[in-house]
């Protein structure tokens, strides 16, 4: 598929969720995008690394501004290719990945082809692999391969917010609760000791936590300790000698990962239980004081965004937060319609959000 980045970004959002992108299968919507960025755009060094597509402009300015959104969707659930309807008099859009994230992808493309003379230099990240484990991430390996390429004043990820600033984002880990008893036939079950029953009072503690709600910068994180799953059992007639429970923690960013970890492990004091992370990311401050994401808060209040507010999931603004670079969630779409079967974005989010982006290349206040 040919794309054409000139082209109204609702269009071109259509035809990223035509060309299909599941996680670790990107490499057609990467060919597009790097044909399109090669062929529709000047002045731009473009690198491909893997399945994920660079560009960037060296004119001196004094500023330089990054633009990153990754390429990939969940699984696609019969919702592609996309279709439009008309719901309550406005333009919506279906289709897997509307929401999450090719519509900040086409609003980004579309820029890239169309601002001329913008007053900062630009980067731009197409990037593969962000909807499964960190380890594939492409923005990682980039970071590893090229880290020169995530230097800059103030990155923006096309990550859905409905058009407002979700400023920073919450850390995540992940643990194994493990505990352990004897096993024995059923039948003479007093042998035995049964260790789903001792989940029970770490169900407990997890069902009476009372969750952290944080104001940092004027955002409002509100942190989250969930049971994930629980899994233990051997056969039908057998005592099980192990069982355990899996437990997600989302905290708020002024937390280090490994504070959270040893809250984590507090929440459960005095019970026998094992307990092990397995994996977790840090959160990343508002990041709000920078001259550059100043003038893009100040952009969005005076365009029609919606204003600034905490996001509560884990993003990528966290790899550039670690890297001392401020970075925001800005895009088109609500995030809680991303991955659901029925993902969809009104295409006017899309409009708006491009023209904020447009008149802040511009320096347009």
């Amino acid at each position: 598929m040919t794309l054409d980045l000139r082209s109204d970004p609702i269009t071109l959002t259509a035809a990223l969720i035509d060309i299909p992108s599941v996680s670790r299968d990107e490499a057609a919507i990467a060919d597009a995008v790097e044909v399109a960025l090669r062929e529709q755009t000047a002045g731009f060094e473009i690198v491909r690394n893997g399945n994920a597509v660079l560009a960037r402009t060296n004119r001196g300015l004094p500023t330089r501004v990054l633009l990153a959104g990754h390429l990939d969707t969940v699984p696609i659930a019969d919702n592609v290719p996309g279709h439009f309807t008309t719901e309550d008099g406005e333009q919506v859009l279906y289709g897997c990945g509307s929401v999450d994230m090719k519509s900040g992808d086409a609003v980004f493309l579309h820029l890239a082809a169309t601002v001329a003379e913008p007053v900062c230099d630009l980067t731009l990240i197409f990037y593969d692999c962000e909807e499964i484990a960190a380890e594939f991430n492409g923005l990682g390996r980039i970071e590893r391969e090229l880290p020169e390429w995530l230097d800059a004043d103030l990155a923006i990820l096309g990550e859905p917010s409905a058009g407002w600033i979700e400023a920073g984002c919450q850390g995540t880990l992940r643990a194994r609760l493990t505990v352990t008893g004897v096993r024995a036939h059923t039948a003479r079950n007093w042998l035995g000791d049964n260790a789903i029953h001792h989940l029970a009072p770490i169900l407990q503690r997890l069902e009476s936590y009372s969750a952290r709600e944080v104001e940092i910068d004027g955002c409002v994180y509100r942190e989250g300790l969930s049971a994930v799953g629980v899994s233990g059992g051997v056969a039908g007639n057998v005592v099980p000698d192990e069982a355990e429970v899996l437990v997600n923690f989302r905290f708020a960013p002024d937390r280090t990962l490994e504070q959270a970890a040893e809250h984590v492990r507090s929440v459960f004091d005095g019970l026998n239980v094992e307990f092990e992370l397995t994996d977790g990311a840090p959160g990343a401050l508002p990041g709000l004081t920078s001259p550059a994401a100043k003038d893009l808060v100040e952009m969005v209040h005076s365009h029609g965004g919606g204003g600034v507010r905490a996001k509560y999931g884990w993003t990528d603004v966290s790899r550039f937060a670690a890297l001392g670079v401020p970075a925001v969630n800005f895009g088109p779409g609500d995030p809680n319609l991303a991955h659901k079967v029925d993902e969809h974005v009104p295409t006017d989010q899309i409009t708006t959000v491009a023209e904020i982006l447009r008149n802040y290349l511009l320096g347009k206040h």
